[in-house]
């Protein structure tokens, strides 16, 4: 399977996810197994949660697709799933929930020696982020932010 056959087939699928309010977080093709693997991730388009009953309704109109679109030539499983609980720190609602919980910040910072940063999540603007550090608050332009996920606090 190449990249192209994906692609397209990532395109007919988040046509067929508008239509349920759906859109598609991940689509993996798992070639290495024997039939194929077609691991699609969903999620809402307005950051509500998956449940069940939403991957069970996307479960048929994503099989049709699949297979009136002769992307696939060969046995395959469907598998539709949400993106489950992640450590790491993506949308608005993210921070806003997680807010004074212990955080490790991966910095893009070219020029500095520190690459990672642990405190409590303090705020997150447009601009930046806030953490407290043993009781002061850093701010950190969010351009220099590669990733922010949930640890346990480092002395």
């Amino acid at each position: 399977m190449d990249k192209e056959c994906k692609n397209n087939l990532e395109i007919l699928l988040q046509g067929i996810a508008k239509e349920f309010n759906l859109k598609i977080y991940n689509l993996k093709l798992l070639t290495n197994q024997n039939p194929v693997l077609v691991k699609i991730i969903i999620c809402k388009t307005n950051d509500d949660d998956i449940t069940l009953e939403d991957c069970s309704r996307f479960n048929s109109p994503a099989a049709a697709v699949i297979e009136n679109s002769n992307l696939l030539k060969c046995s395959y499983v469907l598998e539709i799933s949400s993106q489950g609980v992640s450590d790491e720190l993506t949308s608005e609602r993210d921070f806003k929930t997680f807010k004074g919980f212990p955080v490790n910040v991966e910095l893009n910072q070219k020029n500095s020696p520190t690459k990672f940063l642990n405190g409590l999540l303090y705020e997150k603007s447009k601009d930046y982020l806030a953490i407290n550090i043993k009781g002061k608050i850093k701010k950190i332009p969010f351009n220099e932010v590669l990733k922010v996920s949930l640890c346990t606090l480092k002395d």
